[in-house]
């Protein structure tokens, strides 16, 4: 049988003990194909609730061993671990695999050694990840690619690289958990959007949660693409081992980067692509939204979609749901979700698309400061509305660099969205950018910027 540790076809996995970590989207999806492909698989979940005994049920349907409730210390005689982007690496059945000389996957690392010929674009960043992947979905089908987004948005990627008849390209979206355990992952090419301070319990510190970021691109044959607006992806993207293109905003900016904004129209200098698209025919506004694009762009260049397809692409691009969706203008007001803004970088980067704010914000703070986004977007506050665990953190950081925003406490959505409609006058943006994580008060982010439109639009009605 052949080495989990070298590429494989379908029948060399045939009999292999193979432990697969957590039953959550990527566990599921890979202790599937696992077993599709003949490995004995044993699935481990320290979870232990109705969602978690019902995935159980349908593994062992397929002739999976399911043990819930717990995590055991070490591999247990497995050639394979395949676990879960959530389970640290400092958990002791990470730890005690890797003393005993067992291979660590995610299933991203899975999915690229099944690949085939299929190319693949990824995606990285702490915030517009989403975003950004959906844009070049959108490019790649435009320019008449078989293409899907997988990954950490849509399909499993083990599932996108199993379809029959095979995709021409995958638009991989990949947090820093799952490039963590990636070893041999080499996309086409690959953009690190930004990075800001995050999930740093989960890596030991930022320059850990860095370095999974620029896991990326540590292939030569990989095209590196940063952004020249973020000095973390620029000094990350010094380090590439394999053609660097730069994207940005300010075209004069040194490096000059070879995708940015000239004369009102995106433009494409590194690959030959000139001119594609006017800014003012995009449907997405807000700085970071012109980043996302440029950097989609770079992606869907260096795959070599015509400049033609990507323009049109953009023209008629929308954000997904709670990512600087509109969702009324009320008496000149206009209230905006971007619920999605869950830390304070992608917060600041909302903020900064709009002259004149009443903020909504607060939530589960994921360890991180508020004062940096406070002093720079000072200048746009109107007011602030505050809720969740971590409201006091946000007020102390206004007290400090925004004394004179009129600040606001709310119970909940309701009483949040009412506090702003009386601090709002019309021109103003009423924006739900809570730079912090949903689950102490709604079941995820899309569930806080569901309940802030059904606010919104009963005061419309």
């Amino acid at each position: 049988m052949a080495s989990p540790a070298e590429p494989a076809g379908p029948r060399a996995w045939a009999g292999l003990s193979v432990l697969v970590v957590g039953v959550g989207v990527s566990g599921l999806a890979a202790a599937r194909a696992l077993l599709a492909r003949g490995a004995r698989v044993r699935v481990v979940d320290a979870g232990d609730t109705e969602r978690h005994r019902a995935a159980a049920a349908d593994l062992r349907a397929l002739g999976a061993t399911v043990v819930l409730g717990g995590l055991p210390a070490g591999p247990g005689g497995a050639g394979l671990v395949v676990t879960s982007p959530g389970v640290p690496p400092t958990a002791p059945l990470i730890t005690g695999s890797a003393a005993a000389g067992v291979p660590v996957w995610g299933e991203v690392e899975l999915a690229w050694r099944w690949r085939g010929a299929t190319r693949w674009l990824a995606v990285t960043g702490t915030n517009g990840k989403t975003t950004t992947t959906e844009m070049l979905g959108a490019m790649l089908a435009a320019g008449g690619r078989r293409a899907i987004t997988a990954g950490n948005i849509g399909t499993p990627i083990v599932e996108a690289v199993a379809a029959e008849p095979p995709y021409d390209t995958l638009a991989v979206e990949l947090s820093s958990f799952q490039l963590h355990y990636t070893h041999t992952v080499a996309p086409l090419a690959a953009a690190v959007l930004n990075v800001a301070p995050d999930h740093l319990d989960w890596h030991g510190g930022a320059q850990a949660y860095a370095e999974a970021k620029a896991r990326i691109w540590r292939d030569p044959a990989t095209i590196a693409i940063g952004n020249a607006d973020d000095a973390a992806s620029a000094r990350l993207l010094a380090g590439a081992p394999g053609r660097r293109v730069l994207f940005g905003r300010d075209p004069a900016a040194r490096p000059a980067p070879g995708l940015t904004v000239e004369a009102g129209h995106l433009v494409d200098h590194a690959f030959g692509g000139g001119r594609l698209v006017a800014v003012r025919d995009l449907r997405v506004t807000g700085p970071h939204l012109i980043s996302n694009a440029l950097a989609a762009a770079a992606l869907a260049r260096a795959e070599g979609v015509d400049p033609a397809a990507i323009g049109a692409a953009l023209a008629e691009f929308r954000a997904g749901a709670h990512r600087n969706a509109e969702v009324a203008v009320i008496d000149g007001v206009r209230w905006v979700d971007d619920s999605k803004a869950t830390n304070p970088h992608a917060a600041a980067a909302s903020l900064a698309g709009y002259p004149s704010v009443v903020w909504i914000a607060g939530g589960l703070n994921k360890g991180l400061a508020f004062d940096e986004l406070v002093r720079d977007a000072r200048g746009v506050l109107r007011g602030a509305v505050l809720i969740g665990r971590c409201a006091d953190e946000i007020a102390v950081a206004l007290a400090r660099h925004a004394p004179d925003v009129p600040v606001e406490r709310a119970a909940g959505m309701d009483d949040a969205v009412r506090a702003a409609a009386a601090l709002a006058r019309a021109g103003d943006t009423v924006l739900l950018a809570p730079a912090a994580a949903s689950m102490d008060m709604f079941r995820d982010y899309a569930a806080r910027g569901d309940l802030f439109a059904e606010a919104v639009r009963a005061r419309e009605g």
